[in-house]
Parts: C-alpha cells; structure tokens; sequence
C-alpha cells in the first residue's frame, strides 16, 4: 500500500469528482502495467492506495514519484512531502502523516514574516512541500528553488479546493482562455495557473475568483 501525500478534503459531490479524477490519474500512471488497484480514503483524507499484481512494485515506485508517500517514519537527511496545514509568526505547518513545524528560518524564501512568505509564493492551504527531515526541519532546496522561479515568470494564480480539470473549466468560463499558458497540478486540490507574459495575475485572480469557492493567491514576478 502507498499513501500518497496529497488530500482529500472537500465534501459531497466534490470529493465524489475528486477521487473520481484521482482514480483515472492513476489508471494513467499505471494502468498498463500488470496491476489491479484499490483506492481509499484515510480519516486524515490522504488516500490509500493498495497495489496488487506482478508489476506492483513498479506501480507503486511509481506512484512514490508522481505523488510522494505518507511514511511512518522519517530518516534524518532524507526528503519527504508533507501538505501546507497552517503557519504563524514561528514557521509553517506541514501534515506529513503528522505534524512537521518548519522553523521560519529555515524557509529559505527570503525577509518577511512567513505569513508574507506564503502569500509571496501563492502558498495555498493544503499544497504538498517537499521538506529534509533534519534537526530542525527544513524546506527541501529543490522546493526553494520551485518557488524562486515562480517569482522569475509571467506571474502565476495558485487555486485549491479544486481539480486541475475544474480550474481549466473555470477559466475557459470566466472567458481566460487565451490568458493563460496551461494548469499546473500540485496537488490533487490545488493547481497552478501560469499565465502569459501579458497577463495580470491579481486581475485574473479578481475575474475567476468568483467562480470557486476555494483560496486563491496571486504569484507576481
């Protein structure tokens, strides 16, 4: 079995399309493979996928990847994803299976309170962070430089709540089609919006919010 570390923590018919989409994502990742899989939720809302077959440690190594796993343990050194839960003037909250408190100083991300940081970046609740298991914890510097370059490009509007397929319905009905470049997935809930050169995130982020009942957050370069 592999938890993936990513939630599910919308309700009714949103959490019936959510796991519906990830159901089909991870038929894409490893449906060709000689495997059978079974999906299910935990009472913490990260799924559980249960991997049988003769492919299945290929399925699941796979899975690891695309996703990251929720672990019982940690190893000193070693990286791991966990969602962004909470954060006040000490530092980030990350739920990895359990709590993981990400000491301000070690964000990595520049001056500024790490509520600043957060909305700096377009840190959306529940969005995975991949995090080194240290004495304290820190951001994993691959995880830096992700969000460095975020603040390189054309500007970006971070969504949760939704599905990468239903923020691309909300912008093709907002009428932002051709503001956009594409939408990035970052979670299961929580996706990214990268929009062209000529496109003002903070207005974008003001016609679709509307739309969605979710958090959105704008990134400008």
């Amino acid at each position: 079995m592999v938890v993936l570390a990513t939630k599910l923590y919308v309700g009714g018919d949103a959490r019936d399309r959510a796991l519906d989409s990830l159901r089909s994502m991870i038929d894409n990742e490893v449906g060709d493979l000689d495997v059978t899989v079974d999906v299910g939720i935990r009472d913490d809302d990260f799924p559980s996928v249960t991997v049988d077959g003769d492919d299945a440690v290929v399925a699941r190594n796979l899975l690891r990847e695309e996703w990251g796993e929720i672990t019982a343990h940690f190893e000193s050194g070693e990286t791991y994803v966990g969602t962004l839960e909470g954060w006040d003037e000490d530092g980030f909250v990350l739920d990895a299976g359990q709590e993981v408190r990400i000491p301000a100083s070690e964000l990595g991300l520049g001056q500024g309170t790490p509520e600043q940081i957060r909305k700096r970046y377009g840190l959306v609740q529940h969005m995975p962070l991949r995090f080194v298991w240290d004495e304290p914890p820190r951001l994993a510097d691959e995880e830096r430089d992700r969000l460095y370059d975020w603040t390189r490009g054309a500007g970006r509007v971070n969504v949760n709540s939704a599905t990468r397929s239903e923020i691309r319905a909300t912008v093709n009905r907002a009428g932002h089609a051709q503001d956009i470049v594409t939408v990035e997935r970052l979670g299961l809930l929580e996706g990214s919006i990268v929009c062209r050169e000529e496109t003002d995130p903070p207005g974008l982020l003001a016609s679709i919010g509307g739309y969605l009942p979710a958090e959105l957050l704008a990134v400008v370069p």
